[in-house]
């Protein structure tokens, strides 16, 4: 079966469905096309729960699916591969985050929406990558425990002065990125502007112009009059940039930078879970409700 017609076929089942398709920003184009919204997790998530949609197809991983059914839990979530996971997240457990909250009682915990929902519920507050600066900025604290990402952890700590204890974990695909990628671009197109996501190695994030969430990526290369950008990200970014301004030449900093969870959702998938009406993500009420609560709190001061 062609695209075309796949998606046909998908188009037809969610209006039966009264669904909507919500796809991240690193997944394939294909599923990035069909699309009512492509973006980042948390703006995908507030942006189906403003719709009257009955489903969300979440085209993205585990802990995305979930924020979904935390904002919207009167909606049926589908994930269409309930093996698309994210091993950042799966880096820190509520229980592990109890044993470290033990170990510093006095610490406000800041959890990176890159979380599970049971790593919410624990929190006190969740950011996301565009927004975690004025988070923490925000909080009247001595001390401020970040979890899961080191990386995203440490380029806040460099534009704040709170103390903070970072968790050890980080991204695989953006841990792929070396200062030699960047270096070696950069040497290749002299003119280029470098821009990388906040996920990177410091090292990385040294040697770039910007360091920006998806969603500033977006914005920033409407804006800026380069015509070549080189991308210290997850390659699938390239395809929505090159919808949102094609004339310009964005060079990946490394072939290697991709996320294998992304790439599992198809449109053959999609169809599926449609059809079948799973898998379905859902959330017990009470960890729904203290995750909700750290979502919130974000969302009240950003």
């Amino acid at each position: 079966m062609i695209n075309e017609e796949l998606a046909d076929k998908i188009l037809k089942l969610k209006e039966r469905r009264n669904a909507v398709i919500l796809a991240h920003n690193y997944q394939l184009g294909e599923v990035q096309d069909i699309a009512d919204f492509v973006g980042d997790s948390l703006e995908l998530s507030r942006n189906a729960a403003k719709t009257d949609a009955d489903v969300i197809v979440f085209c993205g991983v585990h802990f995305m699916a979930e924020t979904a059914f935390i904002l919207s839990p009167d909606k049926i979530v589908l994930l269409p591969d309930k093996n698309a996971g994210c091993p950042m997240a799966d880096m820190v457990n509520a229980v592990q985050l109890k044993e470290k909250k033990r170990e510093h009682p006095q610490a406000m915990v800041v959890s990176y929406v890159n979380t599970t929902a049971e790593v919410k519920a624990e929190s006190d507050i969740c950011c996301t990558s565009a927004n975690a600066v004025g988070v923490i900025e925000s909080l009247d604290t001595g001390e401020i425990l970040f979890v899961p990402d080191r990386h995203l952890g440490h380029y806040v700590y460099t534009k704040t002065d709170k103390k903070m204890i970072l968790w050890p974990g980080f991204c695989p695909t953006h841990a792929r990125i070396l200062p030699q990628h960047i270096l070696k671009a950069k040497e290749e197109y002299p003119g280029a502007v470098v821009v990388v996501h906040p996920e990177c190695r410091a090292e990385v994030i040294a040697l770039a112009d910007e360091a920006l969430s998806t969603g500033g990526m977006v914005r920033y290369v409407r804006q800026n009059r380069a015509e070549d950008i080189i991308m210290g990200t997850e390659i699938g970014m390239i395809h929505r940039l090159r919808k949102e301004a094609p004339e310009k030449r964005y060079i990946p900093a490394t072939e290697q930078a991709i996320c294998p969870d992304m790439k599992l959702i198809t449109l053959e998938k999609i169809l599926r879970a449609l059809e079948e009406m799973s898998p379905r993500v859902k959330v017990p009420e009470d960890i729904r409700l203290r995750a909700k609560a750290a979502v919130d709190r974000m969302l009240e001061i950003v």
